[in-house]
């Protein structure tokens, strides 16, 4: 048996470097803010709505009149010679609404643009963060991968070495054919983690608008990031740069524009008219002007103003309500990533290093005769499994941290 090969197969499992050539996740994440089709249309969106302010802000059209009176019959210009009441009339009229309506309307819609500016941002910061769970899970894939590899040459190893002492008649057929069972289950879950990765590569495409057929991405390997804010420095960033938050302040700003320009909508109309009429060269022509005044209907107006205070207070209470649930989900976030955080520590300085141990300890005896295969097979399953937890461990962290870094705008990494 080839020990020397067996014991740097099994040191090599919780180690190894990564061949991929890899890719930055800041890299990564700049090309979906700048390609996701997402993104592209929540800012289309938001850059139509600044629009429509200039719309608001507008007088309305201005009317342009021409008209023709004839007198005695239906033909165009009877009359016109020998009655001084035919006439082609000229005029034009333009509507007047109250001192300051059109402003508030302007201020309406550019709260409205203001809200879809913000929720282009939250939508940004979500994609973003989509593409950090996705990198992040590739990488955790690349890395229990490279584990999955080794330890099945390890169990191919064992395999043949068995096979090889029940050939000169000193080991027995039952654990030959154990360590080939163990090395073909390895080999079907390193076929699974394929297809994982397979998926993992597809939805990481799609958030960069990357056509499936394109190279696969390679992430980088996996390390737990230190986290330097405590968990009520984080909390107090929320009001002031989480994206949800963000849109819903914005939204009651815009109620509270869409309430004073309702009350303001009490207050009359106004319009004003010219006319020319010209008659025939026998007579005199006439010059009309003309002013009128809308007053609204009091039953509207106050039913507009009751409907835009009670949106008001909806968007007073939404705002509110999201606060309160993203400051909750920034502690769930937190205790994740402390958690996790101490589970790392426990594997490092427990698990992993007593677990190593304890395949040496029955490879050896193993090699002399003093164990079974079986016990070392369960001691290697033992430590690619404390392994395993182990970069999943990492994985729940970077995800938590990812997480959090959407909650608070704040880089923690």
């Amino acid at each position: 048996m080839n020990v020397t090969a067996l014991s740097v197969a099994a040191l090599l499992l919780a180690t190894g470097c990564s061949t991929y050539a890899e890719d930055s996740l800041a890299e990564l994440i700049a090309e979906a803010e700048s390609n996701n089709a997402q993104v592209l249309a929540a800012e289309h969106s938001w850059r139509a709505a600044t629009y429509v302010a200039r719309q608001m802000t507008a007088l309305p059209d201005p009317q342009f009149m021409l008209q023709q009176f004839s007198v005695g019959s239906p033909r165009p210009f009877a009359g016109f010679t020998n009655s001084n009441f035919a006439y082609i009339g000229f005029g034009a009229s333009q509507e007047l609404p109250y001192p300051g309506k059109l402003r508030l309307k302007g201020q309406v819609a550019k709260r409205q643009a203001d809200t879809e500016r913000a929720q282009a941002g939250a939508l940004r910061a979500s994609i973003a963060e989509q593409v950090k769970t996705a990198y992040f899970h590739l990488a955790y894939l690349q890395q229990t991968l490279t584990v999955l590899e080794r330890s099945g040459a390890t169990l191919k190893r064992l395999a043949d070495s068995e096979l090889s002492r029940y050939r000169v008649g000193q080991g027995s057929q039952a654990d030959v054919l154990k360590a080939q069972l163990e090395h073909t289950k390895l080999l079907r879950e390193i076929t699974m983690h394929h297809a994982e990765m397979a998926e993992a590569q597809a939805d990481l495409k799609l958030l960069l608008h990357r056509g499936q057929e394109s190279p696969d991405i390679a992430a980088r390997s996996l390390t737990a990031t230190t986290l330097s804010y405590s968990a009520s420095e984080l909390l107090a960033l929320v009001r002031e740069r989480n994206p949800a938050v963000q849109t819903m302040a914005m939204a009651l700003k815009k109620q509270d524009a869409q309430l004073q320009s309702a009350e303001k909508g009490g207050k009359p109309d106004f319009g004003l008219g010219y006319m020319f009429q010209q008659t025939g060269d026998a007579y005199r022509d006439y010059y009309m002007l003309t002013f009128n005044m809308t007053l609204p209907r009091r039953q509207r107006i106050h039913a507009e103003i009751a409907e835009a205070a009670e949106l008001q207070s909806r968007a007073k209470e939404e705002l509110d309500a999201q606060l309160r649930q993203q400051r909750a989900e920034v502690q769930k976030q937190y205790v994740a990533a402390s958690s996790a955080a101490e589970l790392l520590t426990e594997y490092r300085e427990g698990l992993i290093p007593q677990a190593e141990a304890a395949f040496r300890a029955e490879l050896t005896a193993y090699q002399s005769n003093k164990e079974q295969l079986s016990s070392v097979l369960v001691s290697l399953n033992e430590m690619l499994s404390i392994e395993r937890e182990r970069e999943q461990a990492v994985l729940d962290r970077e995800i938590a941290i990812a997480r959090l870094e959407t909650l608070t705008g704040a880089i923690l990494r």
